[in-house]
This record gives structure tokens, sequence and C-alpha cells, in this order.
């Protein structure tokens, strides 16, 4: 599976309202899972299997509470049993289907 989400914790009494440092945290728990996973400025996307994703995302949802007094999640998950690697070969097949679009249109 595929998940994308969001974790940022409000109630941290920063002047500033910035959450980076809570974020870092988020993101540290996902790269030390081993997992494959990409972050980019508004979501982190992690892949594996239910339980494996699902904790990952409670740790990192834990790590972001420390920095708060409240956390909001945001997840979406494509759920698509028998397929792995479908981090990078979403974008590929996308990739590939402007690449042919590009080539009728000249």
């Amino acid at each position: 599976m595929l998940v994308a989400f969001s974790v940022a914790p409000s109630g941290t009494g920063r002047a500033d309202g910035s959450v980076h440092d809570a974020v870092a945290a988020a993101v540290r728990i996902v790269r030390a899972s081993g997992l494959p996973h990409r972050t980019t400025s508004m979501f982190t996307e992690i892949e594996g299997e239910w339980d494996e994703v699902m904790d990952v995302v409670k740790r990192a949802t834990d790590a972001v509470l420390a920095y708060g007094s409240r956390a909001s999640l945001v997840l979406k998950a494509d759920i698509r049993p028998g397929f792995t690697g479908e981090l990078d070969a979403k974008i590929d097949r996308l990739g590939a289907a402007l690449a042919d679009e590009d080539d009728a249109a000249r």
C-alpha cells in the first residue's frame, strides 16, 4: 500500500507558528523505518504492508505530539494488494503518458 500523510502539531506555543521541528521528528521516524518513502513540501509518502505503514504513521504522529498539545493527521491510502514499487512506478507511468502526449502533439 501507499500512504500519503501529513502530521502537524498545534498548541506549540511558538510565536512564529512554525512546525518544522515537529515535522523533522516525524520524518526521522519514516527514514529510520527502512520503508520506501518520499517527502515533499506538504506530504510524506511511504510504501509497505498495511501493519508496517500504519505503525510508522502512528510513531510519527506520537513524535509530533511531543511538540504541542494536539496533532492533526491527514492520511490518504492507495491499497492495491499484490503490487510493490508503486511509489516510483506511478510517477514513471505518468511521465510516460505525458511523453506520449507530447510526442503526439509534435
